[in-house]
């Protein structure tokens, strides 16, 4: 076994999520329990992961330092790096900021990195850095901005890094995890699915019973994916709903209404519901409000229709990428609150079944093709619960929803006439709020900006921007500008997560 101890960072499930695809069995332990849980469980190796925090503050999260006279191999990754810094008596200072691309270069080879090429991409987060040394310690690797970005006391078995290798975009990083556990730990390690899907179908089984259950269906994979592994758990006692808010893409509801009658064996119960959407919208300009205003709108229609139907369970594609956002976890910082998890009202009557929750979106397709669900489907982009209303900065309307749900479909159109929309994880047009000069038919006007953001990721956690063609984002935004009114130009978001998040909202 291997103990993470989690100091809130973003990415502490996905730390634990890589070391069962090596077949090592983890848990995630707040700090407080580190004493209690060796004692316990007397495991192989410990991982400190991240988190937001930076080591002088009043009230940060500590361990017992008497934990690195254990002899258990220790890895500090990022804040746990910093942390184990400064309590072995190095100095932790804040310096350049990073967030993003760097490139690790190697200076001493070790266990870890034997087999490690010698300039490799990773991921870095962070404010503070080590600028001293703890006794014992000696540098591996460096990047151009950190010197201590890989360093260790061999003869204690205790590591620190200042990327991130649990980050599917840090190169070396699943190596780099594998090597600690095998020559470190002395694990033995073998590839493994970090989920169940008969551990996931028992689980449901036990909580719903026989009873009837709501599905709240969007039309996206997530729902989808989750609609699928409770209907197959429980049969016809699903009721999928799909609730036309007037917030989603062109053409969901056909897509729905046509296709998840073969796909579930169920037609899917469509609640209109545009212009109730719009009212409780009006005059909201913050993405958080609308979040929650979206999220409650959503759970109060799910439940006139369940009071009909007596019907206490409902289905959600919540993703751990959703909860963590969310503050999730006791050091956790909050993110956003997702419609579907902060966003939900504090008095809602429903049970809520989310089989999806501890996953993240790559594992989602996987189980989504475990099913049996067509990949074409599987492989569709992501769309947000909130839909267009976390894209329209400011408030939404009827006017600037057109104007979006045009300018969206002109990207959408474009990018597989260029055979690129299915090689991206998202591309989307944002209203920006933000009103510059054009010149159109010889008349100087101020109208609105269009964003444009184009993604690759994996595991939703990061992100970086896709280096489109010029000629194609140049189409892009020659169309949005002659084809959607009253739009004065169109900007490209080259900003990787971190910084950024996805959504601007």
């Amino acid at each position: 076994m291997i103990l993470i101890v989690d100091f809130g960072s973003q990415t502490t499930h996905l730390i634990g999520r890589k070391v069962k695809e090596l077949g090592i069995k983890i848990k995630i332990i707040n700090p407080e329990c580190v004493f209690q849980e060796v004692k316990q469980n007397r495991p192989k190796g410990i991982i400190l992961s991240g988190g937001p925090a930076s080591v002088y503050e009043e009230g940060t999260p500590t361990i017992n330092k008497k934990i690195f006279k254990l002899n258990i191999p220790i890895l500090g990754i990022c804040y746990g790096w910093q942390l184990m810094a400064h309590l072995l008596g190095g100095k932790v200072e804040s310096g350049f900021k990073e967030y993003g691309p760097a490139h690790l270069t190697i200076k001493v080879k070790n266990k870890i990195i034997n087999d490690v090429s010698g300039m490799n991409k990773v991921w870095m987060s962070h404010g503070d850095s080590v600028k001293k040394l703890p006794k014992g310690f000696k540098i591996f690797a460096n990047t151009e901005n950190v010197d201590t970005a890989f360093v260790g006391d061999e003869n204690k078995k205790l590591y620190g890094i200042q990327f991130h290798p649990e980050i599917e975009h840090t190169e070396c990083g699943k190596i780099f995890l594998k090597y600690f556990l095998e020559n470190i730990c002395h694990l033995e390690t073998r590839l493994s699915k970090s989920y169940s899907l008969d551990v996931i179908t028992a689980h449901i089984k036990q909580i719903v019973g026989d009873e009837k259950v709501i599905c709240a269906l969007s039309g996206g994979v997530d729902s989808t994916v989750a609609a699928v592994l409770v209907g197959k758990a429980i049969g016809k006692n699903l009721i999928p709903i799909h609730v036309n808010s007037g917030l989603n893409r062109v053409g969901t509801e056909e897509m729905i209404s046509k296709n998840f009658k073969e796909i579930l064996g169920v037609k899917p119960i469509i609640i209109d519901a545009k212009r109730e959407f719009l009212k409780r919208l009006k005059s909201v300009t913050k993405g958080e409000e609308k979040r929650k205003v979206i999220g409650k709108l959503y759970i109060d229609l799910f439940w006139r229709e369940a009071r009909k139907l007596k019907i206490k369970y409902l289905v959600q594609g919540t993703l751990y990428s959703d909860v963590i956002e969310s503050k999730g976890t006791k050091h956790a910082s909050l993110i956003k609150h997702h419609h579907n998890v902060g966003g939900l009202p504090k008095d809602m009557k429903f049970s809520l079944v989310e089989p999806l929750r501890n996953l993240y979106k790559d594992e989602v397709r996987k189980l989504g093709l475990d099913l049996g669900i067509a990949p074409e489907f599987i492989f569709q982009q992501k769309f947000p619960g909130p839909g267009y209303a976390i894209r329209i900065m400011g408030e939404v309307n009827e006017f600037r929803l057109k104007q979006l749900a045009q300018a969206d479909q002109i990207v959408i159109e474009e990018m597989k006439k260029n055979n690129l929309f299915d090689k991206v994880f998202h591309s989307f047009a944002i209203m920006t709020g933000v009103y510059t000069t054009a010149l159109k038919g010889d008349g100087m006007k101020f109208r609105e900006v269009v964003g444009l953001r184009i993604l690759n990721a994996t595991e939703e956690m990061t992100a970086d921007w896709s280096k489109i063609p010029y000629e194609v984002l140049g189409k892009i935004s020659l169309r949005i500008v002659n084809e959607v009114p009253d739009i004065s130009r169109v900007v490209y978001d080259i900003t990787t997560k971190p910084p950024a998040t996805m959504e601007w909202e």
